[in-house]
């Protein structure tokens, strides 16, 4: 499974973003795919997760103002970002968790999401 992700920006305080994060390969493996991010010094963390069966989990720093969903065919995953503060400064990562796995072992490039005060 290969994933990209794309859609990253600078936008000020109380904007919105779009991610967008193509996925290809044998996405009937995939349990799930999410949104990680990393700021600088701090570990990367899951942001959101959306399963094969359309569930979803959000970090509780995101929740109601990041919206993960996906197409049905798994083509493409998003990540609507709304109310951006400058604490959602990162690297977003795309990433695909295979069914039966214990985490994620497929990784896309960052995309780097900046929001200015």
């Amino acid at each position: 499974v290969q994933l990209q992700a794309s859609g990253g920006g600078s936008v000020q305080a109380g904007g919105s973003l779009r991610l967008s994060c193509a996925v290809s390969g044998r996405t009937s493996n995939l349990y799930a795919t999410g949104w990680f991010r990393q700021a600088p010094g701090k570990e990367r963390e899951l942001v959101a997760q959306i399963t094969s069966g359309g569930g979803t989990r959000y970090a509780d720093s995101v929740k109601g103002r990041f919206t993960i969903s996906r197409d049905n065919a798994w083509n493409t995953m998003y990540l609507q970002m709304n109310s951006l503060s400058p604490e959602d400064t990162a690297v977003y990562y795309c990433a695909g968790r295979r069914m039966f796995s214990s985490g994620y072992m497929y990784w896309g490039q960052g995309t780097q999401v900046t929001v200015s005060s």
